[in-house]
């Protein structure tokens, strides 16, 4: 942008990290609504923090309750949304923070931005893999009868569409495990590819 410089030499990540004990990483968690994203989310915050590690959890509903409120549910005001939580995340991730997003965030071109503005090896996809007829089922929100009505626009597996991932970094199975066994499943990988000890 115009008269704006990027002002560098701060501490890095990498000083971070060595106060922390623990890799600066972004859990992206896609997946419908009604997955249990925000669900495991939580789960896994209680546990990284019992593990003494410095996580920040990103959640898509609060989210668009403050920094994404002027943002509509179109796709251009899904890219902005996600845009956003990029940018947000990196700076936690930037500081030595585990941060666990939990977004539907249903277009994988949209995932792939999110991935090239935190970088790739910083960003693990995890896919909160629940098929839809469960999310119908569950509908805690009362959100799938409402889509389902006509009653709610441009609702993701309804009537706007979601693209699963591809090749994520992790895939949780959420119909064949309960909620901590989700979250140790996450706490397995993150020991395994050196994130935390």
């Amino acid at each position: 942008m115009k008269h704006i410089v990027w002002d560098g030499d701060y501490a890095d990540r990498a000083i971070f990290e060595d106060i922390l004990g623990q890799l600066g990483a972004l859990l992206w968690f896609t997946g419908l609504s009604g997955s249990g994203k925000s669900t495991i989310a939580k789960a896994l915050q209680k546990k990284l923090i019992q593990c003494g590690t410095y996580v920040v959890v990103l959640d898509g509903d609060n989210i668009r309750h403050g920094l994404n409120s002027d943002l509509d549910f179109s796709e251009s005001g899904r890219k902005e949304n996600i845009r956003r939580i990029a940018e947000v995340a990196k700076l936690f991730v930037e500081h030595g923070a585990i941060v666990i997003t939990a977004f539907i965030s249903p277009y994988k071109s949209d995932r792939n931005s999110a991935r090239e503005i935190v970088g790739n090896g910083l960003f693990k996809e995890i896919f909160i893999n629940t098929p839809i007829e469960e999310c119908i089922k569950r509908d805690p929100k009362g959100l799938y009868k409402k889509a389902i009505s006509g009653e709610i626009l441009q609702f993701t597996g309804i009537s706007d569409p979601y693209e699963a991932p591809d090749n994520p970094e992790l895939a949780i199975q959420t119909i064949n495990l309960s909620i901590e066994e989700s979250a140790e499943q996450i706490v397995t990988f993150l020991k395994q590819n050196g994130t935390i000890q």
